[in-house]
């Protein structure tokens, strides 16, 4: 179960494990991030709180900066294997504006993680925006190829363009997942799972799903910096742990100005 409740200026979003006596809250940053393959995933103290990427995602995406996010187990739901279950239960409860300032990042320079095969890096925005451009490739041939898609992220585009799209994964890493005892109650339904002949059992919501999907990570991931960012992001087959390196480096290169935030 998850439940967004309000929050006061400046607490930014703090998951609350209040199946836990007493009750143990995380804060969403990226110093709290611990590696779990596949998922990003945060603890503080005993407690943990995993798979969150997808309740991050819907959060920044909707610019809401200040919310409880209270649940009762380690493990998020996944719902359809997107955000947008968690966008519409934010958009019921209505976001209201905060006369508080709050800290934007602005990127001011290039700072970029990675290899030569898969990366991600920052770089200053023309237009103080929020821009990410996001490749995936999986060879030339084959149900998900090469795929690029450009975005300003934006309360109405995310909720157009990424909120929907869904996790996907190779059948041979579902079957991985499953030795390994995570992911057990989920059907080929639940998510996108490609066999050589596209997805099992599904139909794609876009063309590009793929590489939509793993823009609504990198946003969800992202947002681990703690506060609004200001840049374009380019991420090159990124993961998690690339995405968290980034927030990092962000942390140590870049300065930080005010701006005004909403909440939940």
């Amino acid at each position: 179960m998850v439940e967004f409740r309000p929050a006061l200026e400046n607490t930014g979003i703090v998951f609350v494990r209040f199946d836990l006596d007493p009750p143990q809250r995380i804060a969403a940053l990226v110093q709290n991030r611990i590696e779990i393959p596949l998922r990003t995933s945060l603890q503080g103290g005993e407690a943990t709180v995993e798979m969150i990427e997808h309740i991050m995602a819907a959060l920044a995406g909707l610019r809401i900066d200040n919310c409880e996010v209270w649940v009762n187990s380690p493990e998020m739901p996944g719902c359809d294997g997107s955000a947008q279950p968690f966008v519409a239960a934010l958009e019921s409860a209505g976001i209201e504006s905060q006369p508080a300032l709050r800290e934007r990042l602005v990127v001011n320079g290039l700072v970029r993680v990675g290899d030569d095969q898969c990366w991600v890096e920052a770089r200053p925005s023309e237009n103080d925006e929020f821009s990410i451009q996001c490749r995936i490739d999986y060879g030339p041939s084959g149900p998900i190829g090469r795929q690029t898609i450009s975005v300003t992220v934006t309360p109405d585009t995310f909720r157009s363009q990424l909120a929907s799209a869904r996790t996907f994964i190779l059948k041979e890493e579902a079957e991985w997942l499953r030795s390994q005892g995570l992911g057990t109650r989920v059907t080929y339904r639940d998510l996108l799972v490609f066999d050589n002949d596209g997805p099992i059992d599904n139909a794609l919501r876009f063309t590009d799903e793929c590489v939509r999907h793993k823009t609504l990570d990198v946003v969800g991931d992202l947002a681990l910096v703690g506060c609004d960012l200001v840049g374009h992001f380019v991420a090159q087959c990124s993961g998690h742990r690339l995405n968290a390196e980034l927030v990092g480096g962000l942390l140590a290169e870049v300065q930080t100005v005010s701006s005004m935030r909403q909440t939940a």
